[in-house]
């Protein structure tokens, strides 16, 4: 059997079409087309049907797709094992990350490989919690977060612990509840809340509120980037959840925890089994431990 036809059948298990291979794999779909045709000559049986305008794995394209992480995954190992006797980790490395997170993470990463053999590829993307662990179709790493210390990764895909992260309360400094050393539940439903799009980590702490108190919170907006909650916060817009690691001090927000509630995020790596076996990956996920456990030391009390 030839691996890249393996491959590319996963590939298609993966993404789902034609042009969402050739998109992934920097080819033309005429190209995938040529290669899923030469795979089925190859091997004298029908892999992919028709399904509508597009094509489909066919039982047989299935049982091949699913063997194609395993033997990746073992070619992965003696590709590192060669990469170590050669004289260590080259080559490639993508890492996807959260904003909020690559902020304090990759930094020190990016600097300690600038003049190495490992070239890091850098890019972000904030999405909703169960949205990452499919990154890593695509990425050799992506960091993300979750408000659960287990997070549902798939059994395609490794899940590495790095960080947890405080969750706070922030709201403006001339606030009354500012001047409490901590908040409890109570002491929100009353006021405007200013939320995260539903189905992302912070919104778990607003669905515990309301179930400690009985009550719902008013979400009077659904915001992404913590810098612009910060702003509102600032202007007395909404109180909001916002972490406490990379938070900026200001003198018009201030942080408060919540008592009563679990309010922290966990911040975890998420990789295919193939990927993660390869020594420049597992160099650079290395890397990324190291920060993490250094920014955990600083910042956290």
């Amino acid at each position: 059997m030839d691996v890249r036809h393996l491959e590319l059948l996963r590939a298609l298990a993966d993404h789902g079409s034609v042009t969402a291979v050739a998109r992934a794999t920097h080819r033309t779909p005429s190209a995938v087309s040529q290669q899923l045709q030469s795979a089925q000559r190859e091997l004298g049986v029908r892999l992919v049907e028709r399904d509508g305008r597009g094509l489909r794995l066919t039982e047989a394209g299935r049982v091949l797709a699913d063997q194609a992480l395993v033997v990746s995954t073992a070619l992965a190992e003696v590709q590192a094992a060669w990469d170590d006797y050669r004289g260590g980790p080259a080559g490639e490395v993508s890492v996807l990350a959260l904003p909020s997170t690559a902020e304090y993470l990759l930094p020190p990463v990016v600097a300690r490989f600038a003049d190495s053999p490992i070239r890091l590829l850098l890019s972000d993307e904030d999405l909703a919690e169960e949205e990452w662990p499919r990154l890593t179709r695509d990425h050799d790493i992506a960091v993300g977060h979750s408000l659960s210390d287990r997070p549902r990764g798939g059994d395609a895909v490794e899940t590495v612990r790095l960080a947890r992260e405080p969750l706070d309360i922030a709201l403006p400094a001339r606030h009354p509840l500012a001047r409490r050393p901590q908040l409890d539940p109570g002491d929100l439903v009353d006021e405007p809340w200013i939320g995260v799009p539903t189905g992302y980590p912070f919104d778990s702490v607003r669905l515990a509120v309301e179930e400690a108190t009985g009550r719902r919170v008013d979400v009077v907006q659904r915001l992404r980037d913590n810098r612009l909650v910060e702003a509102l916060v600032a202007q007395g817009i909404g109180l909001a959840v916002l972490p406490r690691f990379t938070t900026r001090p200001r003198e018009d927000v201030v942080l408060r925890p919540l008592a009563g509630i679990d309010t922290a995020r966990h911040v975890f790596a998420f990789l295919r089994p193939d990927r993660a076996r390869r020594l420049a990956v597992r160099t650079v996920l290395d890397a990324i431990r190291e920060s993490a456990a250094e920014v955990a030391n600083r910042l956290a009390p």
